[in-house]
């Protein structure tokens, strides 16, 4: 082993330097703050638990995207989480067993196997809040405002939201009785926008016109909210799809009033986590970023698992994503140095400028590169600038 191999990390492994770290990690004690004041708790979930638990629910791409390690204790198979969604369900349903509504919030690593794209890190840091027990659309309103919410903390300066609904995809894919197999099928030639295969695909594999047409029909159901009024006649004669249209309508409106400086896209192909999502799904982009900087939707089956079926909503938004976006405040030193001459007085002085939230170092200015010196003047400790 060389030397250089000793510093190097893993590829997609980082490490965050002061530079970047201390906007980091002022911004997750704001976005924590910031959901306290809506309600909702900290948790803190540890960084592994057996598989059984933090596996199920959320599909087989959780799944890929685990690292997992044998407990030298038990022999079990541990994970180390790639997404805390799950142990938040676990939390809900097992650790705290609460009646009626549950506001969770929680901050944390988590750990990939591998990148969800060329350039994304494998070590991101996540911010998040699940919504459990309730399973009207006052609470999907309230995670997707407190999105916006997050991105307006974040310094975004333009809130782009996109938002669909998972359930008038598995409307239709009843219409066109499409197996599982099929389904996937399906599933896979949409999230591709593959609109010549999708053609030849339900050419060859659905038989009845009308859910052929609606199939069809679902890739370029894509645009501004006079999609969603398109989408309801459309799907009049699909009760569940056309539920679902209702569901984004009202959600829209709420938005529109809420934040009419927000650009709201609605694409009804969009299928992010199909495989446990139930219902409303939404992401949200920033310029420069090709990828979703935040994701979520309701998940109301995920409690089954642990023995108790709860309605959920929620997201999780990647710092360290918004971080390389170039918008979070980036101070430069702003340290108080001070040449320590062994008085009391000094370090009085000293201990009252930290409690006030300066930070005060011992040192020669030019050592630390600070602009600022504590000094005696007149009999009396004062900050000097340099």
């Amino acid at each position: 082993m060389t030397y250089a191999d000793r510093w190097l990390l893993p590829d997609g492994v980082e490490e965050i330097l002061p530079a970047e770290a201390k906007p980091i990690e002022l911004l997750r004690r704001q976005l924590l703050d910031l959901y306290a004041t809506w309600g909702y708790d900290l948790v803190i979930p540890p960084l592994l638990e057996y598989t059984d638990s933090l596996l199920i629910g959320l599909g087989r791409d959780v799944d890929l995207l685990t690292f997992k390690v044998t407990d030298q204790l038990t022999g079990r198979t541990l994970g180390i989480r790639a997404d805390i969604t799950p142990q938040t369900a676990r939390i809900d349903a097992h650790s705290m067993a609460a009646k009626g509504a549950n506001r969770l919030c929680y901050a944390g690593n988590v750990v990939h196997t591998k990148p969800k794209n060329p350039l994304a890190t494998r070590t991101p840091m996540q911010v998040g809040l699940e919504f459990y027990g309730e399973p009207g659309l006052a609470a999907d309103v309230e995670v997707i405002s407190l999105l916006l919410e997050s991105l307006r903390t974040s310094g975004l300066p333009k809130l782009h939201l996109d938002l669909g609904h998972v359930g008038i995809y598995r409307a239709l894919a009843a219409c066109a009785k499409l197996n599982s197999a099929q389904e996937d099928e399906f599933f896979d030639l949409l999230q591709r926008k593959a609109v010549t295969e999708i053609r030849e695909w339900v050419a060859a594999k659905v038989t009845d016109q009308k859910c052929a047409a609606l199939l069809l029909a679902l890739p370029n159901l894509a645009g501004g909210v006079d999609v969603l009024t398109r989408a309801r006649t459309l799907f009049a004669d699909i009760p569940d799809a056309a539920a679902a249209v209702d569901q984004l309508l009202h959600v829209a409106g709420i938005m529109a009033q809420r934040y009419p400086d927000a650009e709201f896209y609605y694409d009804l192909g969009e299928l992010r986590g199909y495989h446990y999502l139930t219902g409303l799904v939404f992401a949200a982009f920033a310029p420069g970023f090709g990828n979703p900087i935040a994701s979520g939707g309701r998940y109301d089956h995920i409690g089954e698992v642990f023995g108790r079926a709860r309605p959920a909503t929620g997201f999780a938004l990647d710092i360290c994503a918004i971080s390389k976006l170039g918008l979070l405040p980036s101070k430069g030193n702003c340290a108080i140095a001070v040449v320590d001459n062994g008085d009391q007085a000094q370090w009085q002085a000293v201990q009252a400028l930290r409690a006030q939230g300066e930070r005060v170092v011992y040192g020669a200015a030019a050592d630390i590169q600070a602009k600022r010196e504590l000094r005696l003047v007149n009999n009396e400790y004062q900050v000097v600038s340099l």
